[in-house]
């Protein structure tokens, strides 16, 4: 536990979270809507800090980022706790109970008890400069904040990837969209990379299935390109819920009108959480998905989550080379070369950061 950064009294010792977009007023002794960040005594905390779940080493190729150091190992790790409550979320384990216990009928020591529990039970004892030491050992060339949402445990961050970039590492961000303007302003001259889940264009589906809002979002997206982060986007499919070729369509079209080259992850639904009885996604959506994309006009669009060497492979975008070969975790640089980020056949700019 630790003071958080990101936050303001405002009165009778009820304190404003100025973490993700919620802004959440927490009165004395409650939580915010993440159910990991407590108002104590007038002043905000944040209860898992240096509390991490995961750490594990992952391929770059598995946030997924695949415009971004590619074939490389990042180190992966989050916290308990998350700003939305995804119905299909396949990490809910780890993202939901404290936010369940937050929201439950329950008294307050008995809540406090039960988040201290899950906090205690789910994670391991990861100060920063132990996190950036393992990454060093380990030989990995970047750290990444995922499994849940890293901007409920945003001073966690802050801290880790300030550290990290003075030892010569990447830091990047697998995220739901949501920051706040201060965390954003906060994490930005640190963070290297993110991938954020567009997960629907329809602000019904946010209210509904996600528990967020959709034009935050959108705003953050933005905000990210404007800023100069490399950014790639992710939609899961799910079957009768965001695949109409119409939602496909809107999607694609921000996207373009943000940067045809900013590279879009269709990836398949598998039955998790609240949803497992809807069916996975059919490979033909999938393919749909990508061929909307294709004929928007953006340059670099992945099918994922299925094995697809065709379709998750990168090509140039004006001779049409084989780039980067990927199946599975499997990646191949072909004709891409690293030192320019250009085609070895036409020489074309492929927008990325490739070593």
């Amino acid at each position: 536990m630790k003071l958080a950064k990101l936050y303001k009294p405002i009165k009778d010792k009820t304190v404003q979270c100025q973490a993700c977009r919620w802004y959440c007023a927490i009165p004395q002794n409650q939580y915010g809507v993440c159910g990991v960040r407590k108002n104590i005594k007038g002043k905000l905390y944040l209860l898992v800090y240096g509390k991490a779940v995961g750490m594990h080493l992952d391929p770059i190729e598995k946030k997924p980022l695949f415009h971004f150091l590619p074939g490389t190992i990042a180190l992966s790790f989050g916290t308990v706790g998350c700003s939305f409550g995804c119905l299909f979320c396949q990490n809910h384990f780890q993202s939901q109970p404290t936010r369940q216990i937050r929201y439950s009928p329950i008294p307050l020591k008995q809540k406090d008890k039960l988040i201290k529990q899950v906090i205690n039970q789910q994670s391991q004892n990861f100060p920063p400069a132990k996190i950036v030491d393992l990454a060093l050992k380990t030989k990995a060339r970047s750290i990444a904040y995922t499994y849940n949402e890293p901007t409920i445990f945003i001073e966690y961050a802050y801290d880790t990837a300030k550290l990290a970039k003075k030892h010569g590492l990447y830091n990047l961000f697998v995220s739901n969209g949501f920051e706040s303007k201060e965390s954003l302003e906060l994490i930005t001259p640190y963070l290297d990379a993110i991938n954020i889940d567009l997960k629907s264009f329809n602000p019904n589906f946010y209210k509904k299935i996600v528990k967020g809002r959709l034009d935050y979002v959108l705003d953050n997206i933005k905000h990210m390109h404007k800023k100069g982060i490399h950014l790639e986007i992710t939609t899961l499919i799910i079957p009768n819920h965001n695949d109409s070729p119409e939602e496909l369509t809107q999607i694609a079209q921000f996207i373009k009108s943000i940067d045809p080259d900013i590279p879009w992850h269709i990836t398949a639904f598998y039955p998790a959480y609240k949803m497992l009885d809807t069916p996975p996604t059919p490979p033909e959506t999938l393919l749909t998905a990508w061929q909307i994309g294709k004929k928007i006009g953006l340059n670099y669009v992945y099918i994922g989550n299925i094995l697809d060497p065709q379709h998750s492979s990168t090509y140039c975008p004006k001779c049409n080379s084989l780039l980067i070969y990927r199946s599975g975790w499997d990646t191949q640089i072909i004709d891409l070369d690293p030192t320019t980020g250009t085609c070895h056949h036409c020489h074309h700019p492929i927008k990325g950061i490739w070593q």
